[in-house]
């Protein structure tokens, strides 16, 4: 019978995947598009070109994704659906992880199906659908891996080459796969180090010090360090940049970074083009948004309450590992973002894959706190259920709304496909909005003859 129970931690992980690529299919189209265009015009067709990928700014460009390129190109003709199916299958990934941990720490199975529903919603629509960005999705799986490895570490309980893995993994992640997301995670594996070598130290009869932690924070920190090196010769461009700085935005919107905040925390609980219908129609005010997002700030501080009231960090570090990760994401978002001046920046779809990490820390959190909850706490039991139907219910209507969507997703994409080549009678706007590309006619016009002399994508089979 308990294997038989075992069985659901790794079935809704593959039902999610299953759902996640059944949404792909009725949603797209296998058409370049958007960041592919700059792809085709910078890589292609000689992606055996080693003077493409041996360039100062390399670690910025994801390493990873050029092993995926040559295998696409020689074997899919450059296929969009092809790195669409590799996002969602590393979807699925970051799904058996957290199976894994649950599974181990014997977190319900309702609690496991809250969770499999936040991290296979299609809040994260526009990350699924653009499948250049199939190696964010990697990324974060091998965050959570290395997280669910430093948990068990950290709790007695690890496995042969736990500690080995400690060392190596931050080297292959930063390097390798995590690009800009790198950042938070190296925090938050410095933090957690930090964390666990003092407090190893206070709780140990002997009262030595684990030297090891210092070494697990340099195999972090070392990487980190390069990946900045490399960074530092990348030119970045920001259309729509207003170019003031955050001083200068500061003292005429004092409440901005507030705002923006508030925004990202509520555009994890209901998708940020739900929010923006809804506001649009009346339904609900910039206010309402606002108290949404508070709302979600309440659910990250409940959260780190228990972790602290409770001491689960004694027993296992990865809640508290995601609500710190989870925080981080949104502040760094803010960074990189506030140059545009625009808070609903905050809620964009693109950013559900780096804010959803905090809600699963919290929902994670309260599945592990509300079996030692005494009666006499039964506010607290309130409080956890009600911000989990929240969640439930906030991503619910976001993923019922995009598969009504989904339909019109597909026609947009294969107009795209129709359009291709034959770009005569086309204004300039109407082109740039069309395949959202606004770096220039020529450019996109430039990829598609590139595409075109090499039967690749939507030219594979004319």
């Amino acid at each position: 019978m308990r294997q038989k129970k075992q069985i659901i931690y790794w079935l809704l992980p593959l039902m999610g995947t299953a759902f996640a690529l059944w949404y792909v299919k009725n949603a797209t189209a296998d058409v370049v598009y958007s960041d592919y265009i700059r792809l085709v015009n910078s890589y292609l067709p000689d992606v055996w070109n080693p003077a493409k990928f041996f360039v100062p700014d390399v670690l910025t460009r994801i390493p990873v994704s050029y092993l995926a390129r040559i295998v696409n190109v020689e074997l899919f003709g450059f296929s969009v659906t092809f790195e669409r199916v590799l996002g969602v299958l590393s979807l699925g990934l970051s799904g058996a992880v957290f199976g894994v941990y649950c599974r181990e720490r014997r977190v319900g199975f309702l609690w496991f199906a809250l969770l499999s529903a936040v991290m296979f919603s299609l809040n994260k629509w526009e990350m699924l659908t653009n499948g250049s960005g199939w190696a964010h999705f990697l990324a974060f799986a091998c965050f959570y891996y290395h997280e669910v490895v430093l948990d068990r570490v950290w709790a007695g309980e690890e496995k042969t080459h736990d500690r080995l893995k400690l060392c190596i993994l931050p080297w292959l992640v930063i390097l390798g796969a995590a690009g800009p997301y790198c950042a938070s995670y190296a925090a938050t594996l410095l933090l957690s180090y930090g964390f666990c070598m003092v407090r190893d130290h206070y709780r140990r009869a002997d009262g030595k010090w684990d030297r090891r932690y210092v070494l697990y924070g340099l195999c972090a920190l070392l990487p980190l360090l390069l990946y900045m090196l490399s960074n530092s010769f990348a030119v970045n461009e920001h259309a729509g940049a207003t170019g003031r700085s955050l001083g200068q935005i500061l003292a005429d919107h004092p409440s901005f970074p507030v705002r923006f905040l508030l925004k990202s925390f509520a555009g994890i609980l209901v998708g940020g083009e739900e929010l923006q219908a809804l506001v649009e129609n009346g339904t609900l005010t910039n206010l309402g948004v606002y108290l949404l997002g508070l709302f979600v700030v309440l659910g990250y501080l409940l959260a780190l309450w228990l972790n602290l009231k409770l001491r689960l960090y004694e027993k296992t570090l990865f809640p508290m590992m995601l609500l710190a990760s989870g925080g981080m994401n949104h502040v760094l978002i803010f960074l990189s973002r506030y140059i545009f001046e625009k808070e609903d920046y905050a809620w964009s779809s693109r950013y559900a894959l780096q804010f959803q990490v905090g809600v699963l820390g919290i929902v994670l959190t309260f599945a592990l706190a509300v079996p030692i909850i005494s009666q006499s706490r039964r506010a607290w039991r309130a409080m956890t259920v009600l911000f989990c139907l929240a969640i439930l219910a906030g991503n619910g209507y976001t993923t019922y709304r995009e598969l009504k969507k989904a339909p019109y997703r597909e026609d947009r994409f294969e107009q795209m496909a129709r359009q291709a080549g034959d770009f005569s009678g086309m204004t300039d706007d109407k082109l740039a909005d069309l395949y959202e590309y606004h770096k220039g006619r020529d450019k996109i016009e430039q990829a598609f003859e590139i595409l075109k002399e090499n039967h690749l994508n939507v030219f594979r089979d004319r």
